[in-house]
């Protein structure tokens, strides 16, 4: 018997563990503390009433035999939410069918899992710095990773190269961690590329509900060919707060074929072999998400948040301190003042301000030197932290 060696080739702890330690470390040498979280990517505010409401009614349901729900009929997701969802994309002005929607429980497990459809031979492309699951779960597999840095110059944008070779490209908009937001025509020379190399995109954006320009796409299926080159993933924890109900779903356009093979159906299979289904319960909340009134909460709690994000903003236009994101994101990714390391300000904060973010480190070596800090925190919060941070620029 001989175990996975490819988990030797991880790094020997993940970044919000090594976080949460030293904080831990912190807070009992300094038990008096009055920490402000603004690290992990965690929401604060409650769930939608309409949301709660769905789960209640759900709930009573499987109390009685006549309503009682067991195993979903499959493991892609019911009727009624894979509807909801393929209707919600028409916003967007992008068209599909509901069986092209693939319910998960959350983002994270479906882009971990996705890669049992490819090769280990397949060239992975990823953008440095970039949020850790893209690269850990290829670690894992043993594929060769190769990496388009995203920087300053490029407003942490990179753009693809056409003398690269790539199988599989990650792309995150708007993206964690930095907060960056591709336009239509970034994400058409993406797709172009990737049709061009026979690639195919993994697309996260489980932060599309924070895009507020209208010109930004949401989805990459808004450009022109995409359904022929890519898969997305979306997630309801930071667009309706279900970081910890776990729920999210993956799009695969039956356009989308590789030699020869529906790549729909072959997903539809792995989940059918590995999966049993998200709970009735969850994907009944889910559903009152798309209703009228689901919709209107969850805008109030997202402009709540985005609320938070200016504040973050403002502060930093104000110290002249570099930074992306806040306008269509939840992260503000900003440069570190002084010089300073990634690490060496996360210690500085928690130390001087007893303010806990992210070093950008974490995320890759281009992520040294820059930061980033979350808007999911309280109001109140927010602005002391802020305030925190202004005195000691002073």
């Amino acid at each position: 018997m001989k175990l996975n060696g490819n988990f030797q080739n991880l790094e020997q702890s993940y970044l919000f563990v090594t976080i949460a330690q030293k904080v831990a470390a912190y807070t009992q040498e300094h038990p008096d503390n009055k920490i402000i979280k603004m690290g992990i990517g965690d929401v604060t505010m409650p769930l939608a009433p309409a949301v709660i409401q769905a789960m209640h009614d759900a709930t009573e349901e499987q109390a009685h035999k006549e309503t009682f729900h067991g195993y979903s009929p499959d493991s892609d997701g019911y009727p009624f939410l894979r509807e909801a969802i393929a209707a919600y994309y028409k916003n967007f002005g992008v068209d599909m069918d509901a069986s092209e929607v693939f319910v998960g429980d959350g983002a994270k497990s479906d882009v971990g899992n996705i890669v049992d459809l490819f090769d280990v031979d397949n060239t992975v492309l990823v953008p440095d710095p970039v949020y850790p699951v893209y690269v850990d779960t290829n670690i894992l597999s043993g594929r060769k990773i190769e990496y388009v840095d995203a920087n300053e110059a490029n407003g942490f944008l990179p753009l693809p190269d056409p003398s690269r070779k790539a199988d599989i490209i990650y792309l995150c908009s708007p993206n964690n961690p930095t907060g960056a937001t591709y336009n239509k025509e970034q994400l058409k020379a993406w797709v172009d590329y990737a049709l061009d190399q026979k690639a195919v995109i993994l697309f996260d954006a489980a932060y599309e509900a924070f895009i507020t320009d209208p010109s930004l796409p949401h989805s990459i299926f808004e450009i022109p060919g995409a359904e022929k080159c890519a898969i997305e993933f979306c997630s309801f924890s930071k667009t309706a707060g279900f970081t910890g109900m776990r729920c999210g779903y993956t799009v695969i356009r039956k356009e989308l074929v590789i030699d020869g093979v529906q790549v729909s159906k072959l997903w539809q299979r792995r989940q059918g072999c590995k999966f049993n289904g998200t709970s009735y319960i969850t994907q009944r909340a889910a559903a009152a998400v798309f209703t009228e009134e689901g919709q209107k909460q969850i805008r109030e709690t997202i402009a709540y948040y985005q609320k938070n994000a200016q504040v973050m903003m403002d502060a930093f236009t104000k110290m002249g301190v570099w930074f992306t994101g806040g306008t269509n994101s939840p992260y503000i990714w900003l440069k570190c003042p002084g010089g300073m390391g990634s690490w060496e300000y996360f210690d500085y904060l928690l130390h001087n301000a007893e303010i806990v973010g992210t070093p950008g480190e974490g995320f890759g070596k281009n992520g040294e030197g820059y930061f980033r800090l979350t808007a999911f925190g309280d109001a109140q919060k927010t602005v002391e932290a802020m305030e925190r941070i202004q005195k000691l620029q002073k």
